[in-house]
């Protein structure tokens, strides 16, 4: 498999790529039938994986992780890793682009998130693009573990999807793929978020010229803010002055 340069941020690895690469490597891992994560870091990540070192190790350990959030990218750029726009990118931006590379090498998908309903929203548009695209989902409302986990992880053996998106929110997807990383017959495994959420615009993400801005944040704590006001209001400075603090020490510690 490809390899890419690789960025350490408090401990923390991500790689340098952008959309076409990342679509790429994913798509070329499920067509060998090779099994890899392919994950995403924003502030929450970072400071998730500064504070629980499982998350750190998952993400250390993925095969393959992307920026997906200005906050890491401008963090990174204090170090002088020379990120630049096209290295920070966000699930809602290109998931069609992604689709669309599936269907045509005939790379079969897998949604598993949201609440009920929202999955067959997104295959529903994902089908007007991509008429041929083998496709299934189910919702992430359920128990992730015992009987009802066991039936979930038979549907999708039983399609058996080159690429499996996984999307209940930090960090509860990456343990679930941790914990079920060995009995689900997939090639690449994908934590991708509340991804699906914007996609069919179940929640707002806010103007273009926020998003595209770095500004998101301002928009999803204006929509939400009793459940986001921790993310951002307490997890932006304190990312960012853990990164201060990294640059006052003038050191960049290894990952391992």
């Amino acid at each position: 498999m490809q390899k890419f340069e690789e960025v350490v941020l408090l401990k923390t690895r991500f790689h340098k790529v952008n959309v076409r690469q990342l679509i790429e490597y994913t798509v070329a891992a499920a067509k060998s039938q090779a099994k890899i994560i392919a994950s995403n870091v924003n502030i929450k990540a970072m400071n998730l994986a500064w504070e629980q070192p499982w998350y750190r190790d998952f993400l250390n350990k993925s095969e393959l992780v992307f920026c997906d959030g200005f906050g890491v990218l401008l963090g990174a750029n204090l170090f002088g890793h020379g990120l630049k726009s096209e290295h920070r990118m966000t699930f809602a931006d290109f998931i069609e682009d992604w689709i669309l590379a599936c269907e045509r090498q005939n790379i079969s998908v897998f949604l598993l998130a949201g609440k009920p309903g929202i999955t067959d929203k997104a295959i529903a548009k994902f089908k007007a693009i991509a008429p041929n695209l083998q496709i299934q989902g189910h919702h992430g409302y359920f128990d992730k573990s015992g009987a009802e986990n066991d039936a979930v992880i038979a549907k999708i053996n039983n399609f058996k999807p080159g690429i499996l998106f996984v999307g209940f929110g930090m960090p509860i997807q990456e343990r679930w793929i941790l914990d079920n990383l060995e009995q689900v017959e997939t090639g690449v495994f994908v934590p991708m978020g509340a991804c699906l959420d914007f996609y069919t615009d179940t929640v707002a993400r806010g103007p273009r010229w926020m998003t595209d801005r770095g500004l998101e944040w301002l928009a999803r704590l204006y929509f939400e803010p009793r459940r986001l006001w921790q993310r951002y209001i307490l997890g932006n400075p304190l990312f960012l002055y853990r990164v201060l603090k990294q640059g006052i020490f003038n050191r960049q510690p290894s990952y391992d």
